[in-house]
């Protein structure tokens, strides 16, 4: 019988509230939209920013979801990927279908939302 190789794990859960934290954050989000999002109360989400209790493994998977990150990457086991964040969930969600659509339908979104940018820009001027 051979023997089964140990796995070494170099994350500890006792992280894990302040990496949902800092993730949140850096999202510009609130605990109470991150609780909104979640479909928890605010003072759940709460505890497990401040550590006081320890979200089910389904629920983690969703709030990777909703952060736009690896289960690795919001329990520490890797780096963020730095590709683009949007930090605006609803958009993230859409953002992650855009693949999907036909070539001429992505044409057609590059074109809005360039000229959405170019006119915040404009707007960003004149206010100056």
């Amino acid at each position: 019988m051979s023997a089964v190789p140990l796995v070494r794990f170099d994350w500890c859960m006792a992280d894990f509230p302040e990496r949902l934290k800092e993730l949140r954050a850096e999202r510009k989000l609130t605990q109470a939209r991150m609780a909104e999002l979640l479909g928890v109360a605010s003072r759940v989400y709460h505890r497990w920013e401040s550590g006081a209790a320890t979200p089910h493994f389904d629920t983690v998977v969703q709030i990777a979801d909703v952060l736009g990150v690896s289960l690795d990457e919001l329990v520490g086991r890797k780096s963020v990927n730095g590709e683009g964040a949007v930090h605006n969930h609803e958009l993230h969600r859409l953002y992650k279908k855009v693949d999907q659509l036909s070539d001429e339908d992505q044409r057609a979104l590059v074109i809005v939302l360039d000229s959405l940018v170019k006119r915040s820009r404009v707007k960003k001027v004149m206010t100056e």
